[in-house]
């Protein structure tokens, strides 16, 4: 068995808020768990007590109880989550109305703004009103093309106070990548922005938004925030009015007259990274929603009101959603709008020292970049305050765990955590009462029954597989838009185990209990019947100096498959048959000889969505001539082009 590299201090773990839990299930029900696997074991098999549990220690606010937890556990999919239940998402996050800061906003522009909680209640009450009398009503979409601002949050809690639908998507997307998302919703009204910032350079927005205006017929409103600055041009967009005009502060009451609205009404439309087809529009739940994301933040994060939060994210990835959540615990969370490295490899650190943030949200590929680049965060700031690292987006590697705890602190909990937008949610997960053991994730999340099924429908652990969840969980989406027999839902999920969500991860569980991702099973390689997980090539090739990135693709050869890895090589490096030699035997000897790639072949550019995963699918579609069908999906659409008719790939 492998060794920590971290253990929580036992005063933390007898403070921490999952060990009251954890008293509280023993309790009110005669157990007697005092580890957190006792306790996950019960959370699955007794998931209707466990979510009750949960609902009253997160204190959901509701005007109306729930009849009973779940209707019918064995309905899967289509069970109901807390049926009878009416409640307001907004008045959730805003339960909080004091002088403490909200939100701290910090962009490449430089400047700071902060936000306390009642200046943040205050301004979602006068945009409500702007919005109650523009029109809006419960069910009414109401979307957000916007940078990662304090107003995008003020946005959407003013649009769910209002029992309105919430839906966002990033400034890097382009006008038909915009229409592929919002024009299957139709929002009635569309925040955006004047433009945005990146590395320094300013990207103006408002033609485009002109364009899209003109596209979407529903739209009776489109509200433009002056950022990074003031521009002209918003009277050239279709029923455009700038915010401040918008927003009628002398008649807007002091209270928000918080629309109550079912358990089960939508919260919330996320989409698919589509690069392979239209993106789906997953509806959420307000109470799922609601209750899976302060379970996360409650026990697997210990977030209290003392906590300042950064998660490093765009609006159109599912972690914004999930740190705006944090809003009902009442810490503080920071927004960053711009990119993680500039002006400075540490702009990051510099701001974790100046507003003392205590859990650092970010992706696995960001720390990568970090121990590749020889950046040493706490050598040159007070991290003292830093008690948690969270990492998603892909597989963080083992290597890169031992970079964390050497370059940034060895006091702190690294959570390398794994979900996904379909249920805005992880299911695996960190644990603040449990080891750290370099390259797994910590644990299974609470509550979500998640196995590992090999191609037979078996429950295997030690041995990689599906990543699947055998039962219902709140925030697994209510439906798909425009899917009115289920039929997009159904082959999503279920198609491969039929009653069994099949995420599309291939994974493994430890005996630890941990988890262990290596990649989506849908690009798994699978040479000569075996399958690979892309992860694992990735995680070897991080470690190299002469390859500055990489992605593996399988290639249809005569009945078979064989492994292509494209690599982008490093500043000073140069392909030629001495260095293909070396990255063979690397993968030889550090790998397994299956892993050792049929060709080796570099190009320029590696293509990524606009939330920074590698794309895979896309690439493996041009390499063997079929269509690409949604380009906008991507922040380098031109890279795909680097692989289309390479003369190495007909030999």
């Amino acid at each position: 068995m492998k060794t920590p590299i971290w253990n929580p201090p036992p005063d933390k773990v007898a403070t921490a808020a999952i060990t009251r839990f954890m008293a509280l299930v023993n309790e009110r029900h005669g157990k007697a768990f005092t580890g957190y696997h006792d306790l996950y074991r019960w959370s699955v098999t007794d998931s209707s007590t466990f979510w009750g549990d949960m609902w009253d220690f997160a204190g959901i606010i509701a005007s109306r109880p729930y009849l009973q937890v779940i209707d019918d556990p064995t309905r899967f999919p289509g069970a109901r989550w807390f049926p009878g239940a009416t409640l307001n998402f907004a008045e959730n996050l805003l339960r909080y109305r004091d002088e403490r800061t909200a939100i701290v906003f910090k962009g490449e522009e430089g400047r700071t703004r902060r936000i306390s909680y009642r200046e943040l209640y205050q301004q979602a009450a006068q945009l409500a009103h702007a919005l109650r009398t523009a029109g809006v009503v419960a069910g009414d979409r109401v979307a957000g093309y916007l940078p990662n601002l304090p107003e995008t949050v003020i946005a959407m809690l003013a649009a769910t106070s209002l029992g309105a639908v919430w839906s966002s998507c990033s400034p890097e997307f382009g006008v038909q990548g915009v229409l592929d998302r919002f024009g299957q919703i139709e929002p009635k009204v569309l925040f955006t922005a004047s433009g945005y910032l990146h590395k320094g350079t300013h990207f103006p927005m408002l033609k485009r938004v002109s364009e899209i205006a003109e596209k979407i017929p529903s739209l009776e409103h489109v509200v433009v925030f002056p950022y990074p600055h003031r521009e002209g041009g918003v009277t050239e967009i279709p029923r455009a009015v700038r915010y401040e005009n918008f927003v009628s502060y002398q008649d807007a009451p002091d209270e928000i007259d918080f629309v109550q609205v079912p358990a089960g009404h939508p919260l919330y439309i996320m989409y698919s990274s589509g690069t392979t087809g239209a993106p789906k529009c997953m509806v959420q739940g307000v109470a799922g929603i609601l209750v899976n994301q302060l379970k996360e933040h409650l026990l697997h994060v210990g977030l209290t009101r003392d906590d300042t939060i950064l998660y490093v994210t765009t609006c159109g990835w599912m972690m914004w959603n999930w740190l705006v959540c944090a809003l009902a615990v009442g810490a503080t969370i920071v927004l960053y709008e711009g990119h993680p490295f500039h002006p400075a490899p540490d702009v990051l650190w510099q701001l974790a020292e100046e507003e003392q943030i205590t859990v650092f949200g970010t992706s696995a590929r960001y720390l990568a970049s970090l121990e590749r680049s020889g950046v040493r965060p706490a050598s040159g700031h007070d991290l003292s305050r830093l008690r948690a690292i969270l990492s998603t987006g892909s597989p963080l590697a083992e290597h890169t765990f031992h970079y964390v705890y050497r370059e940034i602190g060895s006091q702190l909990q690294l959570s390398s955590i794994s979900g996904g937008t379909d249920i805005n949610g992880c299911f695996g997960i960190g644990s603040p009462v449990l080891p750290v053991y370099p390259g797994e994730l910590q644990c299974r999340g609470l509550g979500m029954p998640v196995q590992v099924f090999d191609d037979s429908g078996n429950a295997v652990e030690g041995k990689a597989g599906e990543l699947v969840c055998t039962g219902p969980t709140p925030s697994m989406p209510l439906f798909f838009w425009n899917d009115p027999d289920g039929s997009k839902y159904l082959k999503a999920y279920f198609e491969k185990f039929p009653g069994v969500w099949t995420h599309g991860d291939w994974c493994e569980i430890t005996p630890t209990g941990g988890l262990i991702i290596y990649g989506r099973s849908d690009a798994t390689l699978n040479p000569g019947g075996v399958r690979i997980g892309t992860a694992e090539l990735y995680r070897l090739m991080e470690t190299l100096p002469e390859v500055a990135d990489s992605l593996a693709v399988g290639q249809r050869v005569e009945g078979d498959e064989r492994v292509v890895l494209f690599v982008r090589l490093a500043e000073e490096a140069q392909f030629g048959p001495e260095l293909e030699e070396k990255l063979r035997r690397e993968i030889r000897e550090k790998l397994s000889p299956r892993h050792v790639p049929a060709k080796i072949i570099p190009v320029s550019d590696i293509p990524y969505t606009v939330n920074m995963k590698k794309v895979e699918l896309a690439v493996r579609n041009i390499i063997h001539g079929e269509p690409v069908t949604n380009r906008e999906a991507l922040i380098n659409p031109q890279a795909l082009e680097l692989y289309r008719d390479l003369p190495d790939l007909k030999s």
